[in-house]
């Protein structure tokens, strides 16, 4: 089936719109400078006002802003699904699954740390395929044995069981946090166009969906890799390969995670990439943490979204884009708020964003 059956130009059109009335740069410069009380009003007067004020008398402060933009998050990729039709989808729907992943993490990581479950749900954004009750379930166990349980009949179910033995063995949350991002790409390539053996699918309205996706894996399987080599664990990088990029292949991910100088350049080296990104490689390259280099193949994937959505107008990548880029606005103001809460200098701050 092709995006034809469906209607990428009106949804791009109400795309647009919404892409236009996210934060600027200028107004991150302004909410570093505001407590978190300054911050709700501020939002308060931008397209958060409906979220402020439902919650504003049950929550204040940091709390205020979590669930608000949590809650205006999936209210604009719930509108994305109800504009969207056919095909079209069909593929923003599955990409929505990020957050039932993101979710998921989270959950695993609370249990993990002993986290009060009331915290660990002011990270969730309720806006993938599980539904209220599951996640609400999900907040009431108390093992991570528990929690994947708690997902049988969902996709995450088996990968996450035979993770768990791994997990088991070594303590560390990489197994299951691989597993994860491993089936929701697996899912996300099922039957789109791409002909056996080929990396690259053929021209057509699909052909995006695709390079967008490949970029993702790609810059994925990147962050794993140093991952790996920062954890100090016993651990195999070619377990942890995610299938469906064009950038490594297992063996390129062992011969590059111990070397963070080589595995920039084997990014800059790809003519797809390092066309499209001199920019965000230069970030790449400056970056002296782990946090940092996290930050920069963020702004990466974001960027070159952008470059495919202005190339290709008419195709899904605009959609795509602006889920990013909703998704990175949110996570700054988070980072803001919870950074002038904990009391991080401007400089700090600016740290924890992703800023094109």
């Amino acid at each position: 089936m092709s995006l034809g059956a469906s209607n990428p130009e009106y949804v791009n059109a109400r795309v647009r719109s919404r892409r236009a009335s996210l934060f600027a740069d200028e107004d991150y410069r302004k909410l570093i400078r505001m407590g978190p009380s300054e911050i709700a009003r501020f939002m308060e007067e931008t397209e958060y006002e409906r979220e402020i004020n439902a919650l504003g008398t049950r929550f204040s402060g940091v709390d205020l802003i979590e669930y608000a933009l949590n809650r205006n998050l999936a209210k604009h990729f719930d509108d994305l699904l109800d504009w969207s039709e056919g095909r079209l989808y069909d593929l923003v729907s599955r990409y929505l699954r990020k957050f039932d992943v993101m979710n998921l993490k989270t959950v695993i990581r609370g249990i993990y740390t002993e986290t009060d479950p009331e915290e660990v749900q002011t990270d969730l954004i309720r806006a993938g395929e599980l539904d209220n009750r599951t996640i609400d379930r999900l907040l009431e166990v108390d093992t991570i044995e528990d929690a994947i349980e708690v997902v049988s009949g969902t996709i995450f179910y088996e990968s996450l069981s035979a993770a768990h033995e791994e997990y088991e063995e070594t303590g560390a949350l990489v197994p299951l946090e691989n597993a994860l991002d491993r089936e929701f790409y697996e899912h996300l390539l099922e039957d789109v166009s791409r002909p056996p053996g080929r990396t690259q699918p053929q021209e057509g309205p699909e052909a995006r969906y695709i390079e967008f996706l490949q970029a993702e894996i790609d810059f994925r399987n990147a962050r794993n890799a140093l991952r790996l080599a920062r954890s100090g664990a016993d651990l195999d990088p070619a377990a942890y390969y995610i299938e469906g990029g064009v950038l490594f292949d297992a063996s390129d991910l062992n011969r590059l995670v111990g070397d963070y100088d080589a595995l920039v350049d084997h990014i800059a080296e790809n003519k797809r990439y390092g066309d499209r990104l001199s920019g965000a490689l230069g970030r790449l390259r400056e970056a002296d943490s782990l946090i940092q280099f996290e930050h920069a193949l963020d702004a990466a994937l974001l960027q070159y979204a952008d470059t495919l959505s202005s190339i290709y107008p008419a195709s899904v990548s605009a959609v795509l884009s602006y889920i990013l880029a909703k998704e990175r606005e949110v996570e700054n103001i988070r980072a803001i708020a919870r950074g002038r809460e904990v009391g991080l200098s401007e400089s700090e701050i600016e740290e924890e964003l992703v800023i094109l």
